[in-house]
This record gives C-alpha cells, sequence and structure tokens, in this order.
C-alpha cells in the first residue's frame, strides 16, 4: 500500500482499516490481521494468549492454525521461552507485512534481547486490555493526529515530546521518542508509561517531554504500569508526578537556574576549570532530582525548560479532575519468560 495520506486528511480510524485490509491480503482473517496491526505498531511480539484475548477465543484448532499459519509462511519465528508447557512468543519479522502498513522500517521486526521483548509485551498487554480506546503506537500517527487534533490552538510542532540525537549539521530531532502507546477516549488522552527502574528518573523525563503537549489538552491521564517487582515505588513515583505535575517552579528558583545550570555545564565540558565561587554554594541546593531532571530538559531545551516548569496549567487540570495519574499494577506474571528478566 502507499503511505497514509498528509496530516489534513489524516484519520486514525480509517488508516486502521486500510492497514487491516493491506494485512489481510496475506491471507489472514480480517480478525487475525486487526491483532497482527496491532502487533506490528506496538510491539512486534506476542504470545498465544494475547490474541486469545484480542480476538475472543479460548486455545483450539483456529488459535492453533494461525500461529502455524504465521511461522510456516515465515511471517513471525517462534521463541521458546522454558519447559514445552510454558508457551510460545512470537516475533513478527516479515518486511513486507511491516511495509503493508507504511512501516517498512519499524524496528519492531529486528530481533531484540529478551527483556525488550518482555517490555513490549508488557505494553501490548496494556493496548489489548482497552478496547475503549483508539491506539496511537508510531511517530507518525502521533504527529499527524496531534498536528490535526490542535491546530486551532496553533501548538507548535516544537512544542511536542522530541530529543536530539547528536550535535551540529549531523544533529537529528525526532518526535514521541518514548516509542509508548497514547490511546484515545472521546476528549480523554491516555499516555501510558512502564516502569522499568525502581528510580523514577526516566519518569520525571517522560513527564517533562509531555508537559506542553498536555498543557494543550482537554483532558489526559498518565497511566503508569507497575510490573510486579516494582510496586513498592509506588509512592516514589507519586511523588515524582506531584513535584513534575502539580508543584509549579517558584520565581526565585527560575531566576538562579539558567546561571547554576551554564555553570554546571562548563564544568561538564572542561573539568578542569574552577568553579565559580558564587554558584558554588548552590550546587547542593540544586542536586535534588527534580532539578536534575529539568538540567537534562534544559540541556535540550534551554532556558525555555525552566519557565515551562513555573507554568500552574497541569496542577489545574488536576484539581479539577481534566488531568490524572494512575498506577496500574500488572498481575499478570512475566518471569517465566527469561530468567534475565529486569524489568518483569
Amino acid at each position: 500500500m502507499n503511505l497514509p495520506p498528509p496530516p489534513d486528511r489524516w484519520d486514525i480510524n480509517r488508516l486502521t482499516e486500510e492497514r487491516t485490509e493491506a494485512v489481510g491480503g496475506f491471507g489472514f482473517t480480517p480478525r487475525q490481521a486487526r491483532f497482527l496491526v496491532e502487533v506490528l505498531i506496538h510491539s512486534g511480539v506476542f504470545v498465544e494468549r494475547q490474541y486469545c484475548q484480542f480476538a475472543g477465543l479460548t486455545h483450539g484448532q483456529k488459535t492453533t492454525d494461525f500461529l502455524r499459519r504465521l511461522v510456516e509462511c515465515g511471517y513471525a519465528r517462534p521463541i521458546a521461552t522454558g519447559a514445552p508447557h510454558r508457551g510460545r512468543l512470537f516475533h513478527v519479522h516479515h518486511k513486507p507485512l511491516y511495509a503493508a502498513i507504511g512501516q517498512p522500517d519499524n524496528r519492531h521486526r529486528k530481533s531484540m534481547p529478551m527483556g525488550r521483548m518482555i517490555e513490549r509485551l508488557m505494553l501490548l498487554d496494556a493496548v489489548v486490555a482497552d478496547r475503549t480506546c483508539t491506539w496511537l503506537g508510531t511517530e507518525f500517527d502521533k504527529r499527524s493526529y496531534f498536528v490535526r487534533r490542535l491546530r486551532d490552538r496553533q501548538v507548535k510542532l516544537e512544542e511536542y515530546p522530541g530529543l536530539t540525537f547528536g550535535t551540529g549539521a549531523t544533529a537529528r530531532h525526532r518526535y514521541f521518542p518514548d516509542k509508548l502507546p497514547i490511546g484515545i477516549d472521546g476528549e480523554n488522552h491516555i499516555f501510558v508509561y512502564l516502569v522499568t527502574s525502581a528510580v523514577p528518573m526516566d519518569f520525571r523525563l517522560f513527564l517533562l517531554r509531555h508537559a506542553e503537549l498536555l498543557r494543550s489538552l482537554y483532558a489526559w491521564t498518565i497511566r503508569v504500569l507497575m510490573p510486579a517487582p516494582f510496586a513498592s515505588a509506588i509512592r516514589l513515583f507519586g511523588h515524582a508526578a506531584r513535584e513534575t505535575l502539580a508543584t509549579p517552579l517558584p520565581l526565585s528558583n527560575a531566576e538562579v537556574l539558567p546561571s547554576v545550570f551554564r555553570d554546571r555545564q562548563r564544568r561538564r565540558d572542561a573539568p578542569g576549570e574552577a568553579a565559580d565561587p558564587q554558584l558554588r554554594s548552590l550546587w547542593h541546593t540544586y542536586s535534588a532530582p527534580r532539578f536534575r531532571a529539568l538540567f537534562r530538559m534544559w540541556q535540550q531545551q534551554g532556558d525555555t525548560a525552566i519557565w515551562n516548569a513555573r507554568s500552574g496549567r497541569l496542577r489545574d487540570m488536576l484539581q479539577c479532575g481534566q488531568g490524572r495519574v494512575e498506577f496500574v499494577k500488572l498481575t499478570r506474571q512475566y518471569c517465566h519468560l527469561s530468567s534475565l528478566v529486569g524489568v518483569a
């Protein structure tokens, strides 16, 4: 199929139908094709129970035939996850399938460590479990949707979540770099975050990256997926969310932080240089996790990151119910998939 139409004529539901039809051309039923589109977009891997849940089936001849077709036609490779009775994991790697949905270079089709596969299974579980949402998975889909959705609010593209890789002429900027699903449920937008560490620094950065986009929406939910080993860190992540979203940066901090951050960057670039004695006393004051995360955003956005942190808009949205942070404990077992699991 051709690439999806430009944003001014773009619609995620129509695009999903086109992708499903294209995948169905490989000999799959509409239900099988629709499931494979979700896999191709969100994970690249799946286990049989996820197809059963999506299709409303139990293990039987229909699921067996579907899995056999995937393997025998070379569309997916089975990966043993231990003893035979523990099942198999399937990695959908066939490039023409990805090309059929306009994603020939999607990284999901490439080999990946088992730990990463398990993370993607968790994300696919989150998508399959909530069928009330329309889910966005690719950078193109997210950009196209929000450009169309927020056109009347004149949100600038540089205000979308992004990261710049490299410097100078070789620098590359990627939007929505977290590769996490975003759900659309009417006016509400659900931003999924999967916890992979007991320390919420990456979570703070995720929130900072999305802050400007969240301010532009009518309603949003941050859905934090907590694998069992990290369930005890919910309070820590809740504190990080309160600091980042519901506690605007005081003006007194915002006025001094640019100088502190520039001095910190200067010392990183030239470790041998003497420290500024006027700023030395402030290093400890601004060494807390909130300021370390803000420093990393400042490295990407400059002083704009500091002044954006002063806004009370997200706090107000949380107070009136337009914004919400929810924690979902993952009850399914993933540890049997690998002895190297670090996130399950």
